[in-house]
């Protein structure tokens, strides 16, 4: 079974996000911020990560170029979900080491066509 990661200060998107990516067969971590994820990627490095932009403590930016200079961080296919949508702040994330990138509010179908670009999950057969 597969690992993620889900980095948000909202618990209500962390929720959102573990309902989700439980239905699809993922076993499910949170963390609130960016110093909280680096820890949780210490003790166990994720398969993938869900990462939002704005939050305290430690951003997500800073947050996943610090994780990809350790040992084993360019291991995680990282998906940013944030409400920055400019081409400025896409740029910066892809820059920074980021997999893909999806607008909040998502849902099942966008998180799963996500995962399957990114190659966490197999493409859905079509019906």
């Amino acid at each position: 079974m597969k690992t993620c990661l889900v980095v948000d200060d909202s618990s209500v998107v962390r929720k959102v996000a573990r309902r989700i990516l439980e239905d699809l067969a993922f076993t499910v971590r949170e963390a609130a911020d960016g110093q909280a994820a680096l820890d949780a990627c210490d003790e166990a490095m994720p398969d993938g990560i869900l990462l939002d932009w704005n939050m305290p403590v430690m951003e997500g930016l800073e947050f996943l170029q610090i994780l990809r200079k350790r040992e084993g961080g360019d291991v995680p296919r990282v998906i940013f979900c944030t409400t920055n949508n400019d081409f400025e702040h896409i740029t910066k994330a892809i820059e920074a080491g980021a997999n893909e990138y999806i607008m909040k509010p998502f849902d099942q179908d966008i998180l799963r066509e996500k995962l399957e670009e990114v190659g966490l999950l197999e493409k859905a057969p079509a019906t």
